[in-house]
């Protein structure tokens, strides 16, 4: 069929039903009609490359279910593009919504194509990593072209959403220096970008060059992720001046984006107390019109290496119930590692947990159906319909056969004292057995 719309926005404004409006239409229980005005004023965003033929769509906005991203890629220590490839098919089948390459070894088109044809989730990618591979030059001998120009060709290869750090600017390095964070930037992408205007002396080139940029992502129907350099990476530097800043820059260019009929997300936060993570998520809302939010955990205390996964679901539920819609998910390995096979695993359904929780909280159409199916299912202490509703039925299913009953009816912990057990004879009329 052919294709008389540039964007899933620009589609949305002119009433046009796409396949993939359509398809996520579905998945969210909402009418069309419903769907096509969120898109059109850019509250949902639907990223998917005209050139992703392979691609399972989604939405993603505060008002739909809470989708996921898995971070994965190769770097200099762990080269093996097999094994990530491995961790992507893994993501998928647990559910995760999308797979961001963060590559920083090697040739990575190979894999990024590999990905954009074969893989059924969202792809993103953040081109000031790959420019410094792509042209093996080291980060002041690039020029601001080749930055653009890496930003086209991973839009030429498929890629559904690229995270571009447009928000910091020559300004940006006097706020660093002058209000002395903790941590200063951890963004790795913000750093290049600030290092690069650091030795070059020019402005930041995603940010002078955006509405070429832009031209780019409309003509491949990429949506555009905006970075957040200056996100908090410590506690220490929650809600500062510097992230605040960045973000009112960030909602200018959200808004000159729609204007070009080019699908927004905003990246945030990172490291932020409990106490802070609503205020984060509505100034967010305000300040950007309501673009999806896509935020890093947020985590919730710095002292937790090797529990991040914890710390970030934490930060996740808070954050999607008062708003984000999309979390970027945190292994046991963030701080530390790159992530094997089990990190990514714990990682994704952490943040599923989150995700789910959240979603009940704002009362996402049809999200307690699963937890009221699985109510039943316990109650009638029917194991097999659990593990239907178990988000993770593996994991469930190995504890119970490692530590089987005497009795089927029953669990190792509770044996005949078992509660439902007692409850459902008791009600029935029937003898309850205890010794």
């Amino acid at each position: 069929m052919e294709r008389n719309y540039t964007t899933q926005m620009d589609a949305a404004r002119r009433g046009i039903v796409t396949p993939e409006i359509e398809t996520v239409a579905k998945k969210e229980q909402m009418s069309v009609d419903e769907l096509l005005g969120l898109v059109a004023c850019g509250k949902v965003a639907i990223p998917a490359n005209k050139l992703h033929t392979c691609l399972d769509p989604e939405g993603i906005g505060s008002m739909l279910r809470t989708k996921i991203n898995v971070n994965l890629g190769v770097s200099r220590d762990c080269k093996d593009y097999n094994l990530e490839m491995e961790k992507v098919l893994s993501a998928v089948n647990m559910g995760a919504e999308a797979i961001m390459d963060l590559s920083s070894h090697g040739n990575t088109q190979p894999f990024r194509r590999k990905l954009t044809s074969e893989c059924p989730a969202m792809v993103g990618t953040v081109p000031v990593y790959d420019s410094v591979i792509h042209y093996q030059r080291d980060l002041d001998k690039l020029t601001a072209k080749d930055f653009i120009d890496v930003v086209r060709l991973h839009a030429q290869d498929g890629v559904d959403f690229v995270t571009l750090h447009c928000g910091i600017t020559r300004k940006t390095i006097d706020q660093i220096r002058k209000h002395k964070r903790k941590m200063n930037i951890v963004s790795r992408g913000g750093s290049l970008v600030f290092a690069w205007m650091c030795m070059t002396g020019e402005e930041n080139p995603f940010y002078e060059y955006y509405d070429e940029i832009l031209d780019i992502c409309r003509e491949y129907d990429v949506t555009v992720s905006l970075g957040d350099a200056c996100r908090p990476g410590c506690l220490a530097d929650a809600t500062d001046v510097c992230q605040i800043e960045e973000l009112v820059r960030l909602g200018e260019l959200t808004k000159r984006a729609w204007e070009k009929d080019v699908q927004v997300m905003v990246e945030g936060p990172g490291h932020v107390p409990m106490d802070q993570i609503a205020a984060n998520m509505k100034v967010q809302q305000t300040i950007c019109m309501g673009a999806p939010f896509y935020v890093l955990g947020p985590l919730v205390t710095d002292i937790a290496p090797g529990y991040d996964h914890i710390t970030s679901a934490i930060g996740g539920a808070i954050a999607a119930m008062n708003g984000a819609a999309f979390l970027c998910y945190v292994t046991p390995a963030e701080h530390l590692a790159l992530p094997n096979l089990e990190d990514v695993k714990q990682g994704i359904i952490a943040s599923k947990i989150a995700a789910h929780a959240a979603d009940i909280a704002k009362g996402v159409r049809g999200a307690r159906n699963i937890d009221d199916r699985m109510g039943d299912a316990r109650r009638a202490l029917d194991w097999e319909a659990q593990w239907e509703c178990a988000l993770d039925p593996e994991t469930a299913k190995a504890i119970r056969d490692e530590r089987s009953p005497e009795h089927d009816d029953t669990c190792s912990m509770c044996g005949k004292f078992c509660a439902v057990r007692s409850m459902n004879k008791a009600l029935s009329g029937e003898h309850i057995d205890i010794l």
